[in-house]
């Protein structure tokens, strides 16, 4: 019979959010090691407390990162990203892209231009138009998607 592993529903939890520290071992301040509230797999309890300990405690930038198992790079993303967004500003970003790039204003002011004119254009028609006027690739499907927003009512 094979062993039961047992799950940890917190480490599962911050996996799955993302903020899974995958250098917990690395963190060597005091408080991580002593005090059980203190978690060095939560990455934003981590970067918050390096934050804390250079503004609060008067502790230098180099030691709070070499305690908490970060670089000095990490410790002014995260006051930069502290600065700006607050706690929730710890969490980890969405990585990639952030909507269609191909798509600009004056593509799709194009795209209204052309089915004002012929609302019996096909996705792949409208493709073909966009390539000889910007000369830019767009996917028929794009298209498809950005029409089917504009036509959502907000």
């Amino acid at each position: 019979m094979a062993p039961v592993k047992k799950t940890d529903p917190k480490a599962d939890a911050l996996q799955q959010h993302g903020t899974l520290n995958p250098d917990a071992d690395a963190v060597a301040d005091p408080a991580f090691l002593e005090d059980e509230f203190f978690d060095p797999r939560d990455l934003v309890q981590v970067k918050y407390e390096m934050l804390r300990r250079v503004r609060c405690d008067g502790q230098s930038v180099v030691e709070a990162a070499r305690r908490f198992g970060l670089s000095r790079p990490s410790f002014y993303k995260a006051r930069s990203d502290f600065e700006q967004g607050g706690l929730p500003g710890l969490l980890p970003a969405r990585r990639g892209p952030r909507g269609p790039s191909k798509l600009t204003a004056a593509v799709l002011a194009f795209l209204a231009e052309q089915l004002a004119q012929d609302a019996t254009l096909t996705a792949s028609a409208l493709a073909e138009r966009i390539e000889q006027h910007f000369g830019r690739r767009l996917h028929p499907r794009t298209i498809e998607r950005a029409l089917a927003r504009k036509k959502k009512p907000r």
